[in-house]
């Protein structure tokens, strides 16, 4: 890949993993990555590097989903497709929800208007995920204001999370 957008190829999401097979027919037992359960109801088409699937059966089984699709016959076939990453493009519902794929990238500016590093990477956590900067420094999304996608994070943060030179005696309310 060269790293550019292809306009004519949809964005795609991990929404989950094929972890083992379960049983001798076929069926699969699938981590979701995502909180959307209506990614694997029957007749929901994912991309893989195996080509498309489209799942025929999905039912919750031990915080994980135990999904038949079309493709898998029976354990033999479903051994091959261990650890198969499963991908579907963007809901386009507008529900306030952030999406990995929005936020990296992105430029962090707090309320004074100063520009932070990009985002690498959603971690999560437990009270808040988090933004993990490209300098290192963390920034919990719940401060997270607006945003555009791909572009900017506005964020509103308490005094000190943020400040680049506090180590330095240069940070807001220090004195010179």
């Amino acid at each position: 890949m060269d790293g550019q957008s292809d306009p004519d190829d949809p964005v795609l999401l991990e929404v989950g993993r094929i972890d083992k097979p379960h049983g001798v027919h076929g069926e699969v037992v699938v981590s979701l990555i995502t909180h959307r359960t209506e990614r694997i109801v029957p007749g929901s088409v994912l991309q893989t590097d195996h080509g498309a699937v489209t799942v025929e059966s999905s039912r919750p089984h031990q915080h994980r989903h135990l999904v038949r699709f079309d493709r898998i016959a029976d354990r033999d076939q479903a051994e091959e497709w261990r650890g198969v990453m499963l991908s579907a493009p963007p809901i386009d519902d507008d529900d306030g929800t952030l999406w990995v794929h929005q936020l990296v990238g992105a430029v962090v500016v707090d309320q004074y208007g100063t520009r932070h590093s990009s985002v690498v990477a959603l971690i999560e956590n437990p009270a808040s995920d988090l933004l993990e900067l490209a300098d290192g420094r963390l920034v919990p999304l719940v401060f997270v204001t607006s945003f555009q996608p791909g572009v900017r994070i506005d964020v509103d943060v308490p005094a000190g999370l943020l400040d680049d030179d506090v180590d330095a005696g240069h940070g807001p309310g220090a004195t010179r």
